[in-house]
């Protein structure tokens, strides 16, 4: 049975989150108390594709994998929603059904807004719309710059803005070395080169280019960057 009370540190995900803590406090305090915790296990499916939308959702812990299914069965992963990140509201809005699959991917939990719930708060709260607004307009400026960057930039230097974008969202620094940053979320090769829109075998070329050059080191838990201004400097080269 899921724990009805978020831990402290769950919480502060949602409070923290940079879209959220813009609301206004009696706006936020009406989403919280509707709200209701789910977690879920590492690979267990949190919504499939053609569901209908029942509720609108948030990750306090962990991270939601965001994939579709290909013709031969293949599962591609097209992104992860990391703590603080609101989503789900696209198949509400719009009166469809689930575009994609979504699995938990580490142990998770997600902070959920039954659809009845939420249009009771949209009535009472105008402002809701409006913020709404400006996280789809959010995401779809990164949606342009994400077929942008699969256009323009080399896909080294597309792998140095992911790991970049990784380190900020799930960055923890080393405890061997407080100059390096540990990546909290695990990929697997094949699950960062979906993401890159490229083959495993040359992304684990670049990854191997970067630890000769000390940018990153390559471990068995997952990939520590071990000089963030490097990392960097790779982006930038190409722009």
């Amino acid at each position: 049975m899921d724990d009805p009370i978020l831990t402290i540190e769950e919480r502060a995900a949602i409070n923290n989150g940079r879209w959220f803590s813009s609301l206004s406090p009696s706006l936020r305090h009406d989403i919280l108390r509707c709200a209701f915790p789910k977690r879920y296990k590492d690979g267990d499916l949190i919504c499939a594709r053609g569901d209908p939308a029942e509720s609108w959702s948030a990750v306090a812990r962990g991270s939601v994998r965001v994939s579709s299914t290909s013709i031969t069965g293949k599962q591609v992963t097209l992104s992860y929603v990391e703590p603080g990140i609101w989503f789900g509201d696209v198949a509400i809005f719009d009166g469809e059904r689930r575009t994609h699959d979504a699995y938990a991917h580490g142990d998770s939990t997600l902070l959920q807004v039954s659809v009845s719930d939420l249009r009771k708060i949209l009535a009472q709260h105008v402002e809701l719309y409006e913020a709404l607004l400006r996280l789809h307009a959010r995401r779809i400026r990164q949606l342009f710059g994400l077929v942008e960057d699969l256009n323009t930039l080399p896909l080294r230097a597309r792998l140095a803005k992911q790991l970049a974008h990784l380190v900020r969202s799930y960055g923890v620094p080393s405890l061997q070395d407080g100059r390096e940053i540990r990546i909290g979320l695990h990929l697997a090769q094949e699950e960062l080169a979906q993401l890159l829109g490229a083959s495993r075998q040359r992304v684990n070329q670049e990854l191997k280019a970067m630890e000769r050059e000390e940018v990153i080191r390559i471990e068995p838990g997952g990939l520590v960057v071990r000089n963030r201004e490097a990392l960097m400097l790779i982006v930038q080269a190409a722009d």
